[in-house]
């Protein structure tokens, strides 16, 4: 229990609370590490979140272009060139290259995710099927966060990897009609524990974000 010796502070606190803010949670497993998610403790919690849709285009290295790479089969013995996946940020830890799986979760989201300091890549394991992710391009600001009219949802196939550039904003992968999928994933070995920026579009906005493939 919490017991307050003043109205003045009581009075402060709330205010603070009724502000949006940047908190940190902190890693139990790494204590230099921390997530930062961005929301708000207004009232926008307590509502109902409003249903927004998003609809899904098949993913181009045209209209990725702004987010990312699209990465494809290339002929063996072929010289490094454009065409490759440029990776930045990987001088600055561990690169960890791993197979992620993931439980069916539906295509609504919340949440979106940008990390900083790396180029992540992503691809379908799975010789079939798709996947959907929703991107923003960067602003390296958690505070800036992406407006609705910012995101765009691509369809993207197996056989694809994407490569996007530092500080964009994803949510995903998101997939339905299978309990799992997997994923090859490559980031740094601490990128989800200090490098995790998190903005919440439910307790700051008060709405819930679904994408459509219709």
């Amino acid at each position: 229990l919490l017991y307050f010796q003043s109205k003045d502070r009581m009075q402060a606190l709330t205010q603070r609370a009724s502000s949006p803010h940047l908190f940190t949670v902190h890693s139990k497993s790494h204590n230099r590490g921390c997530r930062r998610v961005h929301a708000s403790a207004g009232a926008a919690q307590d509502m109902q979140p409003k249903l927004k849709t998003l609809k899904a285009v098949p993913i181009t290295p045209e209209n990725f272009k702004p987010f990312g790479q699209l990465i494809g089969p290339i002929d063996d013995m072929k010289p490094y060139d454009q065409e490759d996946a440029q990776l930045q940020g990987f001088d600055a830890g561990t690169p960890r290259f791993y197979i992620m799986r993931l439980p069916e979760r539906g295509l609504k989201f919340d949440r979106i995710t940008y990390h900083g300091k790396v180029t992540q890549c992503l691809g379908l394991l799975s010789p079939i099927g798709h996947w959907y992710m929703v991107v923003a391009a960067p602003t390296h600001n958690v505070e800036a966060f992406p407006k609705e009219q910012d995101l765009m949802a691509f369809k993207i196939p197996h056989g694809v990897f994407v490569k996007m550039h530092k500080a964009t904003w994803h949510a995903g992968p998101l997939f339905t009609s299978t309990p799992h999928m997997d994923f090859y994933n490559l980031e740094l070995s601490d990128t989800n524990v200090v490098d995790h920026n998190t903005h919440d579009f439910r307790k700051t906005q008060g709405i819930e974000l679904e994408v459509s493939d219709v």
